[in-house]
């Protein structure tokens, strides 16, 4: 399948041999939700975190889809009818967007997918014409923080605390547009 052949809100992107082939879209379906909310849940699990974790994902997700705001945008990765990754730019003010859930599951890591998604949603901002662009993640995801250097983010911030049940090293990321 190529380009061409999909809905402008919709690309395809290469897949190993072999494997269903993966596509990333900017609508939302029915599920989309709840499916966002349990993939980080699956796959942070290894993190120990507690429910209160399926609610900071669910709860500002529902309001951005809710909102339906052309200066902000979501990408859903999908493959094989399933979803296996995500990334969505929330507007934080007129000036200043931030990157939120951006995930992949580890069968698509590793092959630039990330990348892509880092630097179509910077491509998106610039258009939207936001001065820069935020976001959070944890301690301990060395190679998102690489990923997000690379993309030319600055750390600006670390806060340590309680969260999701346990002590959680929060780090905020700052780029420039």
């Amino acid at each position: 399948m190529t380009d061409d052949a999909l809905p402008p809100s919709k690309s395809a992107v290469s897949a190993t041999p072999g494997s269903p082939c993966l596509s990333i879209r900017h609508h939302l379906l029915p599920g989309d939700v709840g499916s966002i909310t349990n993939l980080h849940s699956l796959l942070y699990s290894d993190q120990d975190w507690d429910y209160t974790f399926d609610c900071y994902v669910a709860m500002p997700l529902a309001e951005f889809v809710l909102r339906s705001s052309p200066r902000e945008r979501i990408w859903i990765v999908e493959q094989g009818g399933r979803i296996r990754g995500c990334a969505a730019i929330v507007e934080v003010s007129k000036t200043q967007a931030q990157l939120r859930w951006l995930l992949l599951h580890p069968g698509l890591r590793g092959r630039g997918l990330g990348r892509r998604l880092v630097e179509e949603a910077l491509a998106f901002c610039r258009d939207s014409q936001y001065g820069s662009v935020i976001l959070w993640t944890v301690e301990g995801l060395p190679e998102s923080a690489a990923l997000y250097r690379s993309a030319g983010f600055v750390e600006t911030e670390r806060v340590t605390h309680e969260l999701w049940g346990r002590n959680v090293t929060e780090i905020r990321f700052e780029i420039k547009l």
